[in-house]
């Protein structure tokens, strides 16, 4: 087992070279000669002079050749979100390459202590490790820690900055009610929020893309909520839940008499948003001939009813969402360019919520709450909490099914759990198997190749498939990721993820 040392380097370690009779050797040297090390990594806020000085007498020092340094620009010494985001990141990219064995071990004692508490969260979250401490009387021991942190735990006050430039920088203010149901921490849907608000204000439309579960409908009421159409009729509609038979009359309403089984006259759904919003949810679904009535409703800005003989003037707003790429639909000839183009406008991606780093273990305590809350009305019931076991637990699982996936399972939970204290096998017996897990060869391996098929599409699916799956079992560990693959090197797996769009 590889046994490895991060530390920063400190003041005191520097002072080591010059003046040893007051600094010692430093509590990084002492952390050297008193313990085995396979390798050393030393993080550097210092000028790259004072960093590669030091290393090299080190080296000489305590004869130990394995030191790797890194230097890092803070803000400050004390600016724990600097701190924090600059060691992770340099963690996990050493982790990516090492063997799963690998052991990992920080020093709390050198740097400032904003730096050795970041230590402590890291240790207890991201990547477990062992945490040491020396000093001149005490010498090098083994710090205990008597409490554990849920592993995707990240400071609230780490992302406070970076939200605020965000809305500055947008010239939108920071209260807004058509926005509070959408919970997020992460940077990534910091960004998403600020176009979603952007494109509100404006009648242009807007295409939502994202998986199944991420919260399509969800932004389309918030940026219909955030509209001057706001007070307007807001109708929402699948595509794909509707007949084929049904969509244009479904749609566009039909006159009395217009086709067997139309008793009266009917309004369409266009004609009920009017002067509001029209939702298409999965709107990749609509077949082919219906895109092309869309596209001159679209254009001309009116309906006409099946069996009408005039049309009817609409102002509708157009949100549409889909969970597959557009795009590539387009690309592939299965959605019309000319309606691809005319909804593209504002194209918001719904990031999975396993991309979304920090919002897994908001969400949890929100929705847990919001079920605590709603509970209290019944006389039986109880709020509950996670146990950091359970919690680890529910923070690694992937969720395929997204946010849809974690209400339903934090809802059996709170329903199943018969104490207070959610466990470990709670979440074991709670959580659903992943079905993409089970029915890629189903999917793929029985479809009759004398209709035609796409090939490149399928190897790419299932590449991309496995690539993940092999990734999040070993934690982007690539080493190891490669061995579960078969490939034939680290490489050929590098090569893989950059081809498929995963690196």
């Amino acid at each position: 087992m590889q046994n490895i040392l991060f530390t920063w380097i400190g003041a005191t370690d520097l002072g080591a070279i010059k003046e040893p009779q007051r600094c010692g050797v430093g509590p990084i040297a002492q952390a050297v000669k008193e313990m085995v090390w396979d390798e050393l990594i030393l993080l550097c806020d210092y000028p790259k002079a004072k960093g590669k000085q030091y290393q090299k007498w080190l080296q000489e020092t305590c004869q130990f050749k394995e030191v790797s340094l890194h230097f890092v620009s803070l803000s400050s010494p004390t600016d724990y979100s600097d701190i924090y985001h600059s060691a992770s990141n340099i963690l996990q990219d050493i982790q990516r390459d090492l063997p799963e064995q690998a052991s990992f071990t920080f020093h709390l004692s050198p740097g400032t202590p904003a730096m050795a508490a970041v230590w402590i969260i890291l240790s207890k979250t991201k990547f477990p490790a062992k945490l040491i401490e020396s000093s001149l009387d005490h010498g090098v021991k083994t710090v205990s820690i008597p409490f554990d942190i849920a592993a995707d735990f990240i400071p609230p006050q780490l992302y406070a900055p970076d939200s605020k430039i965000v809305q500055l920088a947008s010239g939108l203010s920071s209260d807004t009610k058509a926005f509070s149901d959408i919970v997020y921490r992460s940077q990534i849907m910091q960004q998403v929020v600020v176009k979603a608000r952007l494109a509100a204000s404006r009648t242009i439309p807007v295409l939502i893309e994202g998986e199944s579960g991420t919260g399509k409908e969800l932004f389309a009421r918030a940026i219909h909520a955030e509209s001057p159409r706001a007070e307007k009729p807001f109708i929402a509609i699948n595509c794909g839940a509707i007949p084929e038979e049904l969509i244009e009359s479904e749609l566009f309403g039909h006159e009395k008499g217009a086709f067997t089984g139309a008793a009266t006259s009917r309004k369409g759904h266009f004609e009920a948003a009017d002067s509001g919003t029209l939702f298409l949810d999965e709107i990749g679904e609509l077949p082919l001939m219906m895109q092309v009535k869309l596209l001159r409703v679209l254009q001309e800005g009116e309906v006409k009813p099946v069996g009408a003989t005039r049309s009817k003037k609409i102002d509708v707003r157009i949100i549409a969402a889909t969970n597959r790429s557009l795009f590539k639909e387009t690309a592939a000839g299965r959605f019309r360019e000319d309606l691809f183009y005319r909804l593209a406008v504002a194209v918001l991606l719904l990031p999975p919520l396993m991309e979304r780093e920090g919002d897994v273990n908001l969400l949890l305590d929100t929705f847990l709450q919001r079920i605590n809350k709603e509970s209290r009305l019944l006389p039986t019931d109880e709020d509950k909490i996670l146990s950091a076991s359970a919690r680890n637990l529910l923070l690694n699982h992937s969720w395929p099914g997204n946010i849809r996936e974690m209400i339903n399972t934090i809802t059996r939970l709170y329903i199943w759990s018969p104490e207070t204290v959610i466990q470990e096998n709670d979440v074991r017996e709670a959580l659903l198997p992943n079905p993409s897990e089970h029915n890629v060869s189903d999917n793929f391996l029985g479809k009759p190749v004398s209709q035609g098929i796409d090939l490149p599409e399928i190897m790419q699916t299932v590449a991309t498939h496995y690539l993940r799956e092999a990734l999040q079992e070993t934690r982007g560990n690539k080493a190891n990721a490669t061995k579960l693959l078969n490939l034939a090197n680290y490489q050929t797996l590098t090569n893989w993820l950059k081809k498929y769009g995963l690196e």
